[in-house]
């Protein structure tokens, strides 16, 4: 007997005529006919997926990739119809030519019977065609029929944060109160980083069950259907804007308040453009102590901030200037290169890869809470003072016993070469920050940065 794979295809949840289970019905049918086996590791399924692509289809992608191992392992593919494998006659032709060509695999449609002659090879191009037809169109038609809904103001898409859906309408629903606020919030003054926090804070999520992030809150700002109309974008150049049937949220004159009030902001293509061409040494190396994420340059372009703060996503700020970052990991660097004690690098599950590690972040956290709370006038500047003083001691007391944990004898002298080597360039104004960054990448893993004692940790490669 011959071995076979099944690959399974369905486009929506209601095609029951093509389920899942009605397809490998039909196909075990034919495999059993057939004198074909199908191993159960060998069975592929993508629910609700287009044909029209492949890149999003794991099961598919997950099949070609198996079917290329040597010694093949299944002699046929075997598909309900030619339409489950693809509707991109391209796809087709590249995928179907490779597994007959480079697998010596077949491609069988089992409710398609189109021979083993010549004439076969026109047969199924033309039933190729015909779906490939029939994928162009329905799409075409559904989309003219989406145009003309959402010229009569109905709703065309999933409804916005702030509205739920009831018989083809938008209602503003719950959160329509958060909508008015995020709105309100903006204008008043706060940023769209901590009107993100502040919104994660009260535990509200995002229609998809996500946190809040800036660009969550930018798109609220921007989006007309809190004033009463629908957005359609038809292509990139082609965008419309109808007056919808559904109740506005926010008024006309807030929007366009707001409206003025976004366009005086900074240029997100322009920082991101800055970045590139204002490289510098830390750039992907830093991270932060409270999340693990990169420090990145913020828009004031000399310091760095937690990308997840800047996003909404991180509570604690960690800006620091890139100046006085630079000083600092000089600093340590020197003194490690002299002392000969490096840290190793940190489990890739965790940034803190043991109990001292981890002590040592529960006391950095507690020292930013400390912070925060002064900053909140709950404690005086003798108490601030105080209990800063007594975790910082804290601190310094589980480093020492962390220092005793150091990498190996004959690893500490090669890191210490290197260092020796690398001190040398880091310092010079002829070298580039760009190649600083390439050299420091060859030494070290990931540099943590902890805002509440203004200290860095530095973790080598081994």
């Amino acid at each position: 007997m011959k071995t076979a794979a099944a690959y399974i295809r369905v486009s929506t949840e209601d095609q029951t005529e093509y389920s899942p289970a009605s397809q490998l019905e039909k196909i075990c049918e034919y495999a059993k006919r057939n004198d074909y086996i199908i191993p159960d590791e060998y069975i592929y399924v993508d629910e609700g997926i287009s044909g029209r692509h492949t890149q999003k289809r794991t099961g598919f992608n997950s099949m070609i990739s198996t079917a290329k191992q040597k010694p093949k392992p299944f002699d046929a593919i075997l598909l309900w119809k030619f339409s489950r494998f693809a509707r991109n006659r391209e796809d087709s032709i590249v995928y179907k030519s490779m597994l007959r060509k480079q697998c010596g695999i077949d491609v069988i449609s089992v409710s398609e019977n189109i021979g083993d002659n010549k004439m076969s090879l026109l047969t199924e191009a033309m039933i190729e065609a015909m779906d490939e037809y029939y994928s162009v169109n329905l799409s075409e038609e559904v989309r003219r029929g989406m145009k003309e809904k959402a010229k009569r103001g109905e709703a065309v898409t999933v409804p916005s944060f702030g509205y739920c859906i009831r018989n083809g309408r938008y209602y503003p629903d719950d959160n329509a109160h958060i909508v008015r606020s995020i709105f309100a919030d903006f204008l008043s003054g706060k940023s769209i980083r901590t009107i993100a926090s502040e919104i994660n804070e009260l535990g509200i999520k995002t229609r998809r069950g996500n946190n809040f992030e800036s660009r969550t809150v930018k798109y609220i700002l921007q989006n007309p259907v809190y004033i009463g109309k629908i957005r359609w974008t038809l292509n990139e150049n082609n965008t419309m804007i109808i007056e919808g049937i559904h109740e506005p949220i926010i008024s006309d004159k807030i929007w366009n308040d707001v409206q003025n009030k976004l366009k005086a902001l900074p240029s997100e293509k322009y920082m991101r453009q800055t970045d590139i061409k204002e490289p510098f040494m830390l750039r992907g190396l830093c991270r932060c102590s409270s999340c693990g994420a990169t420090l990145t340059r913020s828009s004031y372009r000399s310091s760095l901030q937690c990308y997840a703060y800047a996003h909404g996503k991180c509570s604690i700020s960690h800006s620091i200037s890139i100046k006085k970052l630079n000083y600092m990991l000089i600093s340590a660097i020197e003194s490690a290169g002299i002392k000969g004690e490096f840290k190793s690098e940190p489990n890739k599950k965790s940034v803190y890869p043991d109990n001292i590690s981890f002590l040592i972040s529960k006391e950095n956290k507690k020292a930013e809470r400390i912070i925060d709370a002064f900053e909140n006038g709950l404690y005086t500047a003798e108490e601030f003072n105080e209990r800063r003083k007594k975790v910082i001691e804290n601190i310094k007391i589980l480093k020492k016993k962390q220092s005793l944990n150091i990498i190996p004898d004959d690893t500490q002298k090669n890191v210490q070469k290197k260092i020796h080597r690398l001190l040398p360039a880091l310092l010079s104004p002829f070298v580039n920050e760009s190649d600083k960054n390439i050299l420091l990448r060859a030494v070290i893993k990931r540099i943590v940065f902890y805002r509440s004692t203004e200290s860095i940790d530095i973790f080598f490669y081994g």
